[in-house]
């Protein structure tokens, strides 16, 4: 198949921007409807390179801090040329500042019991290498998945998700009193302990672990602190982290075990970011 050309580049990057703007306004939108919509326009593209494409722009706007469409999965192995086109029309994603930062400071209550425990843990994201160089941010200074990640609401729903799902898997083993010494630490004691829940091994040993929630996708980078990386490293082998994602969709779960640079790449000291 021939390259992609600027053209092509530019009709998928603008529908995929129209797609993300529904997103944000809380509007549903269907994804095959809108490739559809643009395939007859692109040279003989099938259904999967097109959605190839679309997991790209979302990889590169994760790259740029940027929201992206929770159902297309970052593919990082993209062509410079589509993070020139993005980056080209850096104006169009700054307009939609406004609505990436009230999808941001939304409200989120999730009913526990709408949550089908046996079924939300799925497996951790495969190490992705991202080959292109990093690009030079210039004067984008804002963080919206870091922010996104800051909103309290959305912390506290997935906590609390966690806090009732340690209560599940040790009833499940028949370890009830055990069920009943479970913390909700960063609750009770605020945020400065470098865990939120202090739950139970079935041996009765302690399970520290930090959960990190987002309304996106699993692939999203999450973002610790100095206090909280010190404690994974002190304590590796009682550390867990609990990522919860998709939380405003249908919740699901992945686990980490040990210091953050047992299971993160690409750390970065800024708060700090890594990437499972």
């Amino acid at each position: 198949m021939n390259a992609w050309s600027r053209s092509e580049v530019e009709m998928v990057v603008s529908e995929y921007f129209e797609m993300l703007k529904m997103q944000l306004s809380d509007l549903s939108f269907n994804k095959s409807a809108h490739r559809r919509k643009i395939m007859p326009l692109l040279n003989n593209r099938s259904d999967k390179s097109i959605e190839y494409k679309f997991g790209n722009i979302s990889a590169v706007l994760i790259q740029l801090g940027r929201t992206y469409i929770t159902g297309y999965k970052p593919y990082w192995n993209y062509q410079a040329l589509l993070r020139d086109v993005i980056l080209d029309r850096i104006d169009e994603l700054e307009s939609l500042s406004e609505l990436m930062t009230t999808y941001n400071e939304q409200e989120i209550q999730v009913d526990s019991a709408k949550v089908a425990f046996n079924k939300w843990i799925v497996s951790r994201p495969v190490p992705n290498v991202i080959r292109e160089p990093m690009m030079n941010y210039g004067t984008i200074k804002r963080n919206y998945i870091e922010e996104e990640q800051r909103n309290q609401s959305i912390g506290l729903s997935g906590e609390k998700l966690v806090l009732e799902y340690e209560k599940w898997r040790l009833a499940e083993k028949g370890k009830f009193s055990l069920a009943k010494k479970i913390e909700w630490v960063s609750k009770e004691q605020g945020d400065g302990a470098g865990f939120d829940i202090l739950s139970k091994n079935e041996d009765g040993s302690d399970r520290f672990i930090e959960v990190k929630s987002t309304t996106l996708g699993k692939e999203t980078p999450i973002f610790f602190t100095r206090r909280e990386n010190e404690f994974s490293k002190s304590n590796a082998e009682q550390f867990h982290l609990y990522r919860v994602f998709e939380l405003k969709r249908k919740p699901k779960m992945f686990q980490c075990h040990g210091a953050f640079s047992a299971f993160c790449h690409d750390i970065e000291p800024m708060t700090f970011k890594g990437v499972v």
